[in-house]
């Protein structure tokens, strides 16, 4: 609406048209009889001021309830998916005045299956809408085409899948966040050194929609930079610290010529921790996320850089970007990139307390 119109009312556009505040409210609401020429006379209006109901308020005066359902991964205190749960639950408590509720689902972020097995039986009750963290490619995309048969709903988090129908996106451009790990980690080492790329292992050997897509963007870029030194892959393990200290010494013992290492999710502590028990200072070491026992090290120097992506913001603006579609007929962009924030031990303090 245009700022002269801003704060127009029903009885400024009968006056505007000549026809009474009755004639106008019929019109807008579509009820009652309205001649023609009066119909044509409130809709020129309209169409000049560009006038624009108050959806909110009749969205508070409608009775119906809206169910949204979240799909992220488990988490504990401090981790990275923490932060995205408090998100979603910011956004629907701001929104709560609208009759909206939220489940939460949960699932094994190294195990496929249990993604499957908390979709199975989705859409037995009533759901409205749906905020899924898209881990799992195949899974995602079985679980949005059926979201498509029904016609609900849905926003991606996290990493973005293209050819589907999500109403948004809302995260970073993974292979990008890949290709800034490894401009931190090249502008640090040796050019003929060597690099080790760790990997988690749970349940099963799932590799998650954005871990593939930054390892692509990291690898692209060494090779684009004509890298010369060579990579090691090493696959580490969620909660066995004894198991992961025994294979990162079989692998730094068999190749001293690496100087730098990386892990393309939240987990960089593991690796943290083995280079600050083995005192390994020459090692630089870049990972993801701003989650404590990963700033811990960073402030320590044990860590070198951080790539971070604004998780809060994720669950927040994918909630509210689903009651916007719903109550009030506003439509998001189909893909919203977060910043990709670069955290050093020199500027942490000012990115510790940037939360929503």
């Amino acid at each position: 609406m245009d700022k002269e119109f801003s704060n127009i009312r029903i009885v400024d556009i009968a006056k505007m048209a000549g026809v009474s505040v009755g004639t106008v409210d019929r019109v807008i609401h579509n009820r009652g009889r309205v001649s023609e020429e009066n119909r044509k006379k409130v809709q020129a209006i309209l169409e000049m001021v560009n006038y624009q109901p108050n959806l909110m308020a009749r969205s508070l005066a409608s009775k119906k309830q809206y169910h949204f359902i979240a799909i992220t991964p488990s988490f504990a205190q401090g981790e990275y998916w923490e932060a995205i749960s408090e998100g979603i639950d910011k956004a629907a408590s701001e929104m709560g005045a609208y009759n909206i509720t939220i489940t939460k689902l949960f699932f094994d972020q190294y195990d496929n299956k249990t993604f499957d097995d908390i979709v199975r039986n989705l859409l037995d009750k009533k759901v409205d809408g749906v905020l899924i963290a898209t881990l799992f490619t195949d899974s995602v995309i079985r679980l949005s085409r059926e979201l498509d048969r029904f016609e609900i709903p849905y926003i991606y988090v996290d990493s973005n899948i293209e050819g589907q129908h999500q109403l948004a996106y809302f995260g970073t451009e993974s292979y990008d966040a890949g290709v800034i790990a490894a401009r931190l980690l090249t502008d640090r080492i040796s050019p003929a050194s060597d690099i080790l790329m760790a990997r988690i292992i749970h349940s099963g050997k799932n590799d998650s929609n954005q871990g593939r897509n930054r390892r692509e963007g990291f690898c692209r870029y060494l090779k684009e930079m004509r890298f010369t030194g060579s990579l090691h892959e090493v696959e580490l393990k969620i909660n066995d610290s004894v198991y992961n200290f025994t294979k990162l010494d079989e692998i730094f013992e068999s190749n001293p010529n690496i100087e730098g290492a990386v892990i393309f999710n939240s987990t960089c502590y593991i690796l943290g921790n083995y280079l600050k028990a083995r005192a390994m200072q020459s090692v630089k070491l870049v990972g993801y996320d701003l989650i404590e026992r990963n700033t811990q090290l960073l402030s320590e120097g044990v860590i070198t850089a951080l790539v971070a992506q604004r998780p809060e913001r994720q669950g927040y603006e994918g909630i509210k970007s689903l009651c916007n579609h719903l109550l009030f007929k506003q439509h998001s962009e189909m893909v919203n990139l977060m910043p990709i924030d670069i955290l050093l031990k020199e500027n942490l303090k000012y990115y510790l307390n940037n939360k929503l």
